[in-house]
């Protein structure tokens, strides 16, 4: 069986830097993270503090030709991945694995339009939430990737797995990784925007009446649009995002809030406003997410 070697982390935010910290620890050697030419000095002058350890790795530039990558992780956030799309096309080689943990339902397909199937796999990750500060980010440790495939033939999920049980990374590899993402997403869209609005942790959010309300209309537009997109199993969706929610850290808070309160761009768009797109295509109203979409807005242009 083929083994994973050589590593390219697209994007180092807080979930490519848990990853890069394991991967690092795991053989430094044959990582890289893959930057342009204005983040690759301030990385080296002033690297991201991961868990009051500077995280002193390789970078890589995208027009470099001699690095071929057996794994490439994209862990940016969604307005960087057409960047990245187009900018790991020199690394990929015939038997590369391509593991997108971006937010949303789409980056999968954008990159398997270039790229094609047979080298990018579903997946997401689940954590309790990290907090960035600056260049420094806090996380408790407790995250697990989820990827799969739709072709059942892929040996690259035996491979990966082995490289993960190597590196001592968590990961689970659910039966039905479509419906899993759905779930990742549906979770998605009703906290990370609502506990932006609201301004809550998980724990305060769980104890706020508006705010469960809110979730689960959310959740059930979320349910409309996934029956209509074929996903299965969609009956138990509304129950099992919301026993995820009662399990995330109670003093965690979601990206989106964190955007919101160091004045950064936000994902709505990958969350409201992609279950929108959806509704309209398939005819279905989703007044909450129309609602929310505006809401976030007026907070980031504040």
């Amino acid at each position: 069986m083929d083994k994973i070697k050589n590593t390219l982390i697209c994007g180092l935010g807080a979930i490519g830097s848990i990853y890069a910290d394991k991967i690092s620890e795991f053989d430094n050697t044959n990582l890289k993270i893959l930057v342009d030419e204005t983040r690759i000095q301030k990385y080296k002058n002033n690297p991201i503090i991961y868990n009051n350890k500077p995280l002193n790795l390789n970078y890589i530039l995208p027009n470099e030709k001699d690095f071929k990558a057996d794994l490439i992780v994209i862990s940016t956030k969604a307005d960087g991945l057409m960047w990245a799309c187009e900018n790991i096309k020199n690394f990929v080689h015939e038997k590369t694995i391509i593991l997108p943990l971006l937010n949303g339902i789409e980056s999968e397909e954008i990159l398997a339009s270039k790229y094609g199937w047979e080298r990018v796999l579903n997946a997401y990750v689940i954590c309790h939430s990290s907090m960035r500060t600056g260049q420094h980010i806090t996380h408790d440790g407790v995250n697990t990737i989820f990827f799969g495939t739709k072709s059942p033939q892929n040996n690259k999920i035996e491979i990966l797995k082995q490289f993960f049980n190597n590196a001592k990374i968590n990961y689970e590899t659910p039966e039905d990784i479509i419906y899993s993402q759905w779930k990742k997403f549906a979770l998605n869209a009703c906290a990370n925007p609502l506990t932006a609005i609201y301004g809550l942790t998980f724990g305060e959010a769980l104890k706020n009446k508006d705010f469960m309300d809110e979730a689960l209309h959310i959740i059930q537009e979320v349910v409309q649009i996934a029956k209509a997109e074929g996903i299965n199993n969609t009956d138990n969706l509304v129950s099992e995002v919301i026993e995820v929610l009662k399990a995330m850290l109670p003093d965690g808070k979601t990206s989106m809030l964190q955007d919101i309160e160091a004045n950064r761009k936000t994902e709505i768009d990958i969350f409201a406003g992609t279950i929108i797109k959806l509704g309209k295509k398939h005819n279905i109203p989703t007044p909450y997410n129309n609602k929310i979409l505006i809401k976030i807005n007026n907070l980031e242009n504040k």
